[in-house]
């Protein structure tokens, strides 16, 4: 089996939870699961570890409402006719607090702390498991496993909602989480990392699928980078500098058959293989058969096509770019169905990245690409930005460099000033991660969504971040109205 399954189906119902309303966090089940008799074994163990997984392949999240939100908002992509209302309020800036998918995107990121804070409160039980049984470097990769999976978890919430409720015990009662300042969610976070660092496996010991050592250095490193903590960043990604490697085929990257390549950092799995019964009714618990994304069948030229590359994008890159080929199609390319004579409804280029075209001629709903959440390039020009913001550019340059020789152009002049190579950057990344769900984040965090954005409707100061979900304010006693985001 060419991937973990993380979805044990008696040890998820333990956690059907909502949100953060108490009441729902109640660990009951009528199987009779409980934490005095369960964690015993390893496969219980891992049982439950493979759980907090689970919520990443929800429509909440990467099946389906992750990649349409970031996609459209950063403008890479841009909805077709047939694109539905609630997709094309992310190309508006129209969504607001009653927007169902926002609530299924905060639902899954609890649901997947609480199943994570299930295991982390039970260490002591974990390691009171005999060492016949589970041996001491499994359990601490596994407690390992579930301190990195909530810090993502958290960092998914804090980026696209500011203050949000931490939350790292078992909830006794229901009396409700509060906001919480997003500094301290975010020194959550560096902890939760710097301890999984220290007891999660390197890659190569480590089953496809699960995080690993250089997982949790990435994603520290990218925390501190976007607290703009640029020593503390270099410190973390200096640990997997040279780890890892580019793929010398750009396109390895988003093919089914390549994944977890030399490149993978972390990726969301899929697997159709392995069912998906429950895909369209899995908006957040991760409960059932839910291994697949829709990303190919809807952004799929001879299929769904609900959005199409913006010009601009396409305009970005230099002559000579492989990535321009390998990253869309256009008329006169060749896919598994032949030769593309025109795109619908006259559009110069779409998706290929994450597309079954290759192999396939049409989609389904039930696409087993898995989705690339940080790769050894991203990385590289995580390292770059933060060496240019230290004024070290000849660094910074060297590592941009890395990334273009790949793409086949011609490196950067090592005389570059600061603000050069910021522009470097900001070119590198947008072309280099397209439709990897990077752009809006990094055009938030460096100030510019603005000056990028606001022709189209962005509110500065207000769509920076997400609203909270009336569904949480409503069930959360310790959120009122009057904790609302502005603007919203």
């Amino acid at each position: 089996m060419k991937k973990i399954k993380i979805i044990l189906m008696a040890f998820v119902t333990l956690f059907a939870v909502n949100g953060c309303d108490e009441e729902d966090f109640e660990l009951t089940n009528p199987s009779g699961l409980s934490p005095e008799t369960y964690f015993r074994t390893e496969a219980q163990v891992q049982s439950a570890v493979n759980a907090v997984y689970a919520n990443l392949q929800t429509i909440g999240l990467y099946t389906r409402t992750y990649f349409f939100a970031m996609d459209i908002m950063s403008r890479e992509a841009l909805g077709n006719p047939q694109l539905e209302a609630d997709k094309r309020v992310y190309q508006e800036w129209s969504f607001d607090a009653s927007h169902a998918p926002i609530s299924w995107y905060w639902d899954a990121c609890y649901r997947g702390i609480n199943k994570a804070n299930f295991v982390i409160n039970n260490e002591d039980r974990i390691n009171d498991i005999p060492s016949s049984l589970l041996t001491d470097d499994k359990k601490a990769r596994f407690i390992g496993e579930a301190k990195y999976m909530r810090a993502f978890y958290y960092f998914l919430l804090v980026t696209r909602f500011g203050d949000v409720p931490l939350i790292t015990t078992i909830p006794e009662d229901g009396s409700g989480f509060p906001r919480t300042p997003s500094e301290q969610v975010y020194d959550q976070i560096v902890a939760d990392l710097n301890d999984a660092s220290q007891s999660l496996w390197e890659k190569e010991r480590t089953e496809d699928g699960r995080a690993t050592q250089g997982a949790a250095y990435a994603l520290l490193g990218k925390t501190h980078l976007y607290r703009e903590q640029y020593q503390e960043a270099l410190n973390a990604f200096d640990n997997i500098y040279g780890e890892y490697s580019l793929e010398e085929d750009y396109f390895a990257n988003f093919r089914e058959e390549d994944e977890f390549g030399p490149e993978s950092i972390f990726e969301v799995q899929y697997d159709d293989d392995l069912g998906n019964s429950a895909v369209w009714n899995s908006n957040a618990a991760g409960e059932d058969a839910n291994e697949v994304t829709f990303r190919g069948q809807e952004y799929g030229f001879n299929d769904w096509f609900n959005v199409y590359p913006n010009p601009e994008l396409l305009d970005e890159y230099e002559e000579g770019d492989i990535r321009y080929d390998e990253t869309f199609y256009f008329p006169g390319d060749t896919f598994a169905g032949g030769v593309i004579e025109e795109l619908p409804l006259d559009r110069r280029a779409a998706w290929r990245k994450y597309q079954n075209y290759y192999k396939d001629v049409n989609e389904d709903q039930a696409s087993g690409i898995n989705m690339k959440v940080i790769r050894y390039a991203d990385v590289l020009l995580m390292m770059a930005e933060a060496e240019n913001a230290l004024g070290n550019q000849a660094e910074a340059i060297g590592y941009i460099n890395e990334v273009r020789e790949r793409a086949e152009l011609d490196p950067l002049p090592m005389d570059l000033s600061q603000e050069e190579v910021f522009d470097a950057i900001v070119h590198e990344r947008m072309v280099e991660l397209a439709g990897e769900q990077v752009r809006f984040p990094d055009l938030v965090r460096w100030g510019l969504a603005g000056e990028y954005l606001s022709e189209y409707g962005f509110q500065e100061g207000i769509n920076e971040i997400w609203p909270i979900p009336n569904d949480e304010i409503f069930a959360n006693e310790g959120i009122t109205q009057g904790d609302q985001n502005p603007g919203y």
